[in-house]
């Protein structure tokens, strides 16, 4: 930054006319390049601080969908699908076709109580409970 200063003070906190037409006061303009350098230290700063807890919550998220898949995932379905009883071979591989094509439908299989879960299956696979 380049300025003229009109009365040959220096320091006195007298206006400073920059070349560019504009008016600082002369201890602003000697000044301010050392606090740009704290600031954008400090800006940068806040910004790495800022992505570190991004990537920390990113992780979080990460975890929290991985811990929710395997909690409803197929394979926990068939081991609750093997150990249920009165399942006939037809519904069976029904029950597979289902948890394998809708994910939502293995979350609710697996929430319902151990009575309700073949009932449901029924229903869902179009076959009646006679």
């Amino acid at each position: 930054m380049t300025y003229v200063d009109d009365d040959g003070s220096s320091g006195s906190g007298d206006d400073v006319n920059l070349l560019d037409g504009h008016k600082r006061q002369a201890g602003m303009a000697l000044n301010s390049c050392g606090g740009r350098k704290r600031g954008r230290k400090a800006t940068g700063a806040a910004i790495v601080d800022a992505m570190l807890e991004i990537v920390a919550a990113s992780k979080m998220r990460a975890s929290a969908i991985a811990k929710n898949e395997e909690r409803f995932s197929i394979n926990k379905c068939i081991k609750v699908l093997d150990e249920m009883q009165g399942v006939d071979e037809g519904i069976y591989f029904l029950a597979l076709d289902l948890f394998e094509d809708h994910p939502n439908a293995r979350e609710v299989f697996i929430s319902l109580k151990d009575e309700k879960r073949l009932p449901w299956l029924q229903g869902k696979c179009g076959v009646s409970s006679s």
